[in-house]
């Protein structure tokens, strides 16, 4: 970020002037008595970008600090604060004292920097720094998610962010890519479910050319009137944006439809994202098994490990002829080596203890991005940052949506849903299961939950239980009990009706001496171990202790188990982001 010095007229790029204080351990804005001090740059009206026009900027940053009536005369440096709370030392009598040296801080706390924290740094730079703040708030473009999504991610659960890459032609320099004239495709579309408790991510990557039903799509126009545009039968994944005026909203709605998981947020990036994120890290590390020249996409590498960035990584992450089989698919594994080494370079400690990088990832991040309205300021971006910043990259899991090719294509151009596979790959992400190798203190918890089922079972006669319907489809209570007195035995056992709230998972409440009981229920239902839940005994209508079966938005029909999956496939394909990968 460059930006007009003041009284001279030079041009200062103020991170550079970012040092460590070898006594606090911290970064700290020092400027040099005889120099100008660099200005932060200033605000800019705000914008407004309508669902139509996402990409619609106004001024540059540049532009902003060379407008009329921001100079100031350039003024001495004051002295080095001390930090609030600190004592200053004296020097002992007699000689001239010296405050010993602390080493630097290790990575560890800089971590607190990425994806967006770089508001901190500019905080202390006091009054620079609000402005600078509300200068990065003015790059944001957001448009709404139209109720699509499930009003934004929080902190205490698991995340679920739908990255949406656009051919759309935006910004200067990207006349040669994408159809012309085009409003743009999902043309990448990566869904990344974040752990709730933050040990590990997986990067599911959607086809574009999958087929699927999109769902009719309310839609803000620009004029803030709602407009529903009709939802399609049998088409890509891709004309789920863009086409027919459809949003990113839409986008979401049809990864929903497919996967059964709802996005907290979106996140749309254009050709200028590859670009400019890369150059702000000063390029990512790619491998290739063997030379690549695609004059469709302007890649001409040789064979071996490289560093891109700017063009060369657009060209990187957009050929497909030269790679695999030459199609979306050997793309999409291209993509995920490319956004694993993004990611290892924006974790490493050259970028963390970099504020010169912190600050161009901070510019380029919010010029190149368009989030959803939940996501329209830098410090929701910097607490989603916070809570992504503490993943490890060994446990973020890249992998595609299983697929096979279209039977009813003689030249095979599109993909549909792999139904031996895809639903278990949907079951894991819901249920929050890892794709890699889970923490030691994860397994000690999940061994604890499942000690529940082990034990003694009483008999199904014995089993006492009130049914409830907490969110499954009308008249489950009623046909589970059916199923349970005719074909399991379970008489003693009766509909309760509808539940107070609706729940997302079924559970089974019981109390102490009742856990026989449960135990002997949940192997008939096949209810998972996290589904038993210590609590009460309820009386039923004869006066008898019983437990609470509330049947939640995941119940499936009776007789259908409700067991999650523990652990990815070993047969699907999949990619860990602390490994190097070497596309063929």
């Amino acid at each position: 970020m460059d930006a007009q010095g003041r009284g001279r007229g030079e041009n200062v790029d103020p991170a550079d002037q970012w040092v460590l204080n070898p006594h606090t351990g911290e970064y700290e804005l020092r400027l040099s008595p005889s120099a100008p001090q660099s200005p932060i740059p200033a605000p800019r009206g705000p914008r407004k970008a309508g669902a139509g026009n996402p990409r619609a900027r106004s001024a540059s940053p540049d532009q902003a600090s060379e407008r009329p009536g921001r100079e100031t005369p350039g003024r001495d440096v004051p002295p080095q604060r001390r930090r609030r709370g600190a004592q200053e030392e004296e020097p002992p009598a007699g000689r001239r004292g010296r405050r010993p040296a602390k080493k630097p801080k290790k990575a560890k706390k800089v971590l607190l920097w990425t994806s967006g924290t770089v508001a901190f740094l500019v905080l202390a730079t006091g009054v620079g720094g609000y402005l600078y703040l509300e200068h990065l708030n003015d790059n944001i473009t957001s448009v709404s998610d139209d109720g699509a999504g499930t009003g934004g991610f929080q902190k205490d659960k698991a995340i679920n962010i739908l990255l949406i890459g656009t051919d759309k032609r935006t910004g200067s320099g990207n006349e040669g890519y994408g159809d012309k004239g085009s409003a743009g495709h999902a043309d990448t579309t990566i869904l990344l479910h974040v752990s709730k408790d933050r040990s590990n991510a997986t990067a599911l990557s959607i086809p574009r050319d999958l087929i699927v039903d999109i769902p009719d799509c309310p839609t803000e126009q620009e004029d803030g009137s709602q407009k529903v545009i009709p939802g399609e039968t049998g088409v890509r994944f891709n004309t789920s944006l863009g086409q027919g005026g459809r949003t990113p909203s839409c986008t979401m709605r049809t990864v929903t439809e497919l996967t059964g998981i709802k996005p907290d947020n979106f996140m749309v990036a254009d050709f200028n994202a590859v670009k400019t994120l890369t150059s702000a890290v000063g390029g990512v590390e790619v491998c290739l098994g063997k030379d690549i020249n695609d004059p469709d996409s302007h890649l001409n590498l040789p064979k071996g490990t490289h560093r891109i960035e700017g063009e060369e990584a657009l060209a990187f992450v957009r050929t497909r002829h030269s790679v695999g089989l030459g199609g979306d698919l050997s793309r999409i594994e291209l993509q995920q080596q490319f956004l694993s080494s993004l990611m290892r370079e924006l974790k490493s400690n050259d970028t963390l203890t970099s504020p010169s990088k912190m600050i161009k990832l901070a510019e380029a991040g919010t010029e190149a991005l368009t989030v959803d309205s939940t996501l329209n300021s830098i410090n929701k971006l910097k607490d989603l940052g916070l809570e992504l910043g503490k993943l490890n990259v060994k446990n973020l899991t890249f992998t595609t949506i299983p697929v096979i090719d279209n039977p009813a294509e003689r030249v095979k151009a599109t993909v549909v849903l792999d139904e031996s596979k895809a639903p278990q790959v949907f079951d894991l992400i819901r249920n929050d299961v890892s794709f890699t190798e889970v923490k030691q203190k994860e397994k000690k918890e999940k061994a604890a939950v499942a000690a529940r089922l082990k034990g003694e079972k009483a008999p199904a006669s014995e089993v006492r239980v009130r049914v409830l319907n907490g969110g499954a489809p009308a008249g489950s209570a009623q046909s589970t009990l059916s199923w349970l007195q005719v074909e399991q035995g379970v008489d003693k056992s009766e509909n309760a009706g509808n539940a107070p709230a609706e729940l997302a998972k079924t559970t089974l409440e019981y109390a102490p001496d009742q856990a026989d009981q449960a135990r002997r229920l949940a192997d008939i239902m096949g209810l998972s171990a996290s589904a038993l839940k210590p609590g009460e005994s309820v009386t039923n209508s004869q006066g008898v202790p019983a437990m609470t079966l509330t049947l939640g938005k995941d119940f499936k029909g009776a007789g259908v188990s409700l067991t999650p999956p523990d652990k990815a496939p070993d047969d699907i394909k999949k990619s860990t982001a602390d490994k190097v990968v070497c596309a063929e």
